[in-house]
């Protein structure tokens, strides 16, 4: 079976499934940081981090949270360099959503997550009182977050420019 074509959220939008709960995901080696939209695509919110164990435990996780919340897409971070290309983090994704995708059967595409953790750091700047695994954990997830608002910023101004101007 040929693994799923790798999907650009700039070139995928449009197929996007419109009024449905996006799931984000930030891909790291040990943990997959989830962020949530509501249904009208307007705002993302940090769910939580999974700690990854084997690739079976990861797809029973991510489908737990697809059934519970009614997810019907999802949006990977998509690790580009600093300057822009593709390195080895970007392979890791690739190969990660080439198994992963056919097994949830959902429309997806890739994000650039470029400074999303760094975000996420800013957004935490206060210690808050967490420990470093409880921030850790926050961290993923809010790095999630930022990747999905990104996104779904991104597809609602190619939606408004899609409709044209609005009359009064």
């Amino acid at each position: 079976m040929k693994p799923p074509a790798l999907q650009y959220l700039e070139d995928a939008w449009p197929d996007c499934p419109r009024d449905a709960r996006l799931l984000g995901i930030d891909h790291g080696t040990r943990t997959l940081g989830l962020a949530l939209c509501d249904p009208g695509q307007t705002l993302a919110t940090p769910l939580k981090t999974i700690r990854r164990a084997k690739f079976e435990a990861d797809v029973a996780a991510l489908k737990t949270v697809i059934a519970d919340y009614g997810v019907r897409g999802l949006i990977v971070g998509w690790p580009l360099e600093a300057h822009g290309a593709e390195g080895p983090r970007c392979q890791s994704v690739r190969d990660y959503m080439a198994m992963l995708a056919p097994r949830l059967d959902l429309w997806w595409a890739v994000w650039d997550e470029r400074l999303s953790t760094a975000d996420a750091h800013r957004l935490m700047a206060e210690d808050m009182g967490l420990s470093f695994a409880r921030r850790k954990q926050a961290v993923d997830a809010l790095a999630a977050q930022t990747i999905l608002q990104s996104a779904l910023d991104f597809m609602t101004a190619n939606r408004n420019t899609e409709a044209g101007p609005r009359s009064r």
